[in-house]
């Protein structure tokens, strides 16, 4: 019997991400968290057409791209299967696992693109309190494991530390180790997580398709004077990465746990009026 797919979202019919795309996205996100188990049948191309409004041959080319990339396995008038082999579910943030990450910290290599003096951007120029097109030392980094790149790490710092930070120490040593070298003490952190879509660039980098969503998380640090030192941007993709936070109860209710920032202008209030949202 057929898994109903009553509970999926229906498509936008807009520019952007492809239907069949959108439609292979959705599921492979259930196959992914385990919400389609190992074996479950996914629901028939029929009722995928009938549920997302879409045309048989876009239904049956997200599955067709489920197969393609391992997922599922399609059984010639029974159905498409979720693959028995796939990888375990990911293991929940419990206390064992984050005690478990400091190990794991470490079966990570670094590859080093590039260390520069360049030009700071004007917006990270504002936020390291530098004057415009001031150089900076700018390093790019993935971080891997094995051939598969788990994050890209866009790292600018002022040029007074450009002396210590070489392509070198950044394959054997953390940034913030180096700048402690130096004698930084770091003060403050603050910390921005937001999504982006993946241009061609990051695409490559991080093994996913163009326009596919990623995490990415922006620091500023601060030295004890609360003098900016480091501006750090990391990027994953949530296909291979997530952010876990570890906090003491007593700090629970408290901004150090995050806040969210809501950012809408009034022009969108006013178009969600009329539409009558």
């Amino acid at each position: 019997m057929s898994t109903t797919p009553s509970a999926m979202p229906t498509l936008p019919r807009s520019r952007g991400t492809a239907l069949h795309r959108q439609i292979f996205v959705v599921l492979r996100e259930r196959i992914v968290t385990g919400r389609y188990a190992a074996g479950a049948v996914l629901p028939r191309e029929e009722d995928l057409c009938e549920h997302f409004g879409v045309s048989r041959i876009t239904a049956r080319r997200a599955l067709a791209d489920l197969e393609a990339q391992g997922f599922v396995q399609r059984r010639q008038g029974i159905g498409t299967f979720v693959r028995e082999d796939l990888p375990v579910a990911r293991a929940a943030a419990t206390l064992s696992f984050v005690d478990a990450l400091h190990k794991s910290a470490t079966d990570t290599k670094v590859e080093v693109l590039g260390v520069h003096i360049e030009n700071v951007p004007a917006s990270i120029a504002a936020q390291l309190q530098l004057a415009p097109d001031e150089p900076a030392v700018h390093a790019l980094r993935l971080r891997k494991t094995g051939n598969v790149t788990l994050m890209v790490s866009d790292a600018w710092v002022p040029a007074r530390f450009s002396k210590q930070v070489t392509a070198s120490r950044l394959k054997k040593e953390a940034l913030y180790e180096i700048l402690m070298n130096q004698g930084v003490e770091f003060g403050r952190v603050i910390q921005e997580v937001t999504a982006v879509a993946a241009d061609p660039t990051f695409a490559h980098w991080l093994g996913t398709d163009v326009g596919m969503p990623l995490l990415r998380v922006t620091r500023i640090v601060y030295d004890v004077s609360l003098e900016p030192v480091q501006h750090l941007t990391l990027t994953v993709s949530p296909e291979h990465s997530r952010i876990v936070t570890d906090l003491p109860v007593d700090k629970i209710n408290t901004l150090g746990t995050g806040q969210i920032v809501h950012d809408v202008q009034p022009e969108e209030l006013k178009r969600s009026k009329r539409r009558g949202v």
